[in-house]
């Protein structure tokens, strides 16, 4: 899947993306990294707002999951179980989420239950980076489904 055929299908099927101005910049089997600007994210202290850097963080993660799986099982359902953020410092400007799985051994045995129960968990983490630094990072606990 391309960058910008991702972005498509974010702001189609997750409106907030586009509202958030969520843009993705590389997509592969490995890892996915979005972005998004300042304005539309802006908080009362002229920074980003907590809410939309997780939602960045967060949307990578799940997108990273939507990339790897939509080819294997096309009628797979992804939602977030649990997550938790670590913020480093205030965002001033645009800034990215790049997620990767947080244990890529563990794939295979997430596909291996997906395919036979029907039902999957894995962790994915994020990072998000503002000005060539790290500035928080994300870990969510995903579960997919099949035919759900």
């Amino acid at each position: 899947m391309s960058p910008q055929s991702l972005e498509q299908f974010l702001h189609h099927e997750i409106p907030l993306s586009r509202a958030m101005q969520v843009i993705a910049l590389d997509v592969s089997d490995h890892s996915v990294q979005l972005s998004a600007p300042l304005a539309p994210n802006l908080n009362h202290h002229a920074t980003v707002f907590g809410g939309s850097s997780c939602a960045v963080a967060m949307l990578a993660a799940w997108s990273l999951l939507h990339v790897r799986l939509r080819v294997l099982l096309p009628s797979v359902s992804i939602v977030i179980q649990r997550h938790t953020m670590k913020y480093e410092r205030p965002i001033l400007g645009t800034f990215a989420a790049r997620a990767l799985l947080a244990e890529p051994a563990e794939w295979p045995q997430f596909v291996r239950l997906l395919t036979r129960r029907g039902r999957a968990r894995i962790t994915v983490a994020s990072t998000l980076d503002y000005a060539g630094d790290a500035a928080g990072h994300f870990s969510g606990d995903f579960v997919a489904f099949v035919g759900h």
